[in-house]
Order: structure tokens, then sequence, then C-alpha cells
């Protein structure tokens, strides 16, 4: 799968619709997972607490839990790819983990170019006054944040799948 194909490219979903709802980013690392998660209308993208990891299944059920309090309707992983946009041995592990997901949890996985989230995390955090340790921390979900906003960026939801506020009487 090349550069352009990856940034689209998703685990089988019948639509190319984005359905209405939360959707639920991850940069996904060997020791952390970086999350974060949309506005129910799928606009702007926050970062929720870094999970540690421990196992496969305490990270999905750690996972689960997020899902389900945020009512999320997809998920979009960070797929690491080289600079030369050709997969890896991390490309692969992320494959096999957005197909976990997808089993799991019976919602559409999407994956996308990562190149550059942890640099450009990285960048951002030294702009803060944060210390060395707290900046750390948050490198992670800071990366998740760009991964699912350039995803939501790159994939604007349809007009028929955004909700329309109720009118005002």
């Amino acid at each position: 799968m090349d550069a352009a194909t990856t940034q689209s490219s998703q685990i089988p979903h019948p639509s190319n619709e984005r359905p209405p709802g939360r959707t639920l980013g991850l940069d996904v690392g060997s020791r952390r997972i970086g999350i974060a998660v949309s506005d129910p209308l799928g606009i702007t993208a926050q970062g929720l607490e870094t999970l540690q990891r421990r196992n496969k299944r305490h990270d999905l059920a750690a996972l689960e839990h997020i899902i389900r309090d945020y009512a999320v309707k997809q998920i979009v992983i960070g797929l690491p790819l080289r600079m030369s946009g050709a997969e890896g041995t991390q490309s692969d592990k992320m494959l096999l983990f957005a197909e976990d997901l997808r089993k799991r949890f019976r919602l559409p996985v999407h994956l996308w170019d990562e190149r550059l989230t942890s640099a450009e995390a990285n960048r951002l955090l030294r702009e803060t006054e944060l210390s060395i340790e707290k900046r750390a921390k948050a490198v992670d979900r800071m990366a998740a944040v760009l991964i699912l906003q350039g995803w939501m960026d790159g994939n604007p939801p349809s007009p028929s799948a955004t909700p329309l506020p109720a009118d005002r009487e």
C-alpha cells in the first residue's frame, strides 16, 4: 500500500460516508497508547489520558470503556510509515491491531499516515511551559490528537451524516 492509498485506507467498511458521532483516535506504541476523541459533530479532537500498555486483554478492556463512555462510532489508528511511504514491521503490527479492534468492537477502523506526528507533538509541546517530565507524558496524547484531527480534516462528514440542530420554536 503506498502513501496515497494509506491515508484513505481502512479495514473494510460498507460506506465511505463518515457516520455521525464521535471518533476515537489512537497513537499506538509498544509502551503507551495516546488517545483522543472527537466532539460529537466530528470537528475537533481532544486528548484523553494516555493508556499505559500492559497486555492485549488489559488494553482492549480499557479501550472498551472509552468507546462505551464516549459512544464512539469509529476508530482512527496512526499508521507508522517510513519516510519513503513504505510500510515496515510497525505498520504490520498496526494492521493486526486494527483488525483486532474491528473484530472486538464491530466498528469501522481507519488507518491514517502518522509520519512526523510525534515530532510535531514534541515541537508544539516545547512551545508550552510544561516541564520536560510533563511534556514526555503529553507527547502520545498530542500525537493522537494530531492523527485524529488530520483524519477528520481529510475526511469531512458528508452533509447527510451531520446531524442538524433541532428547530427552535
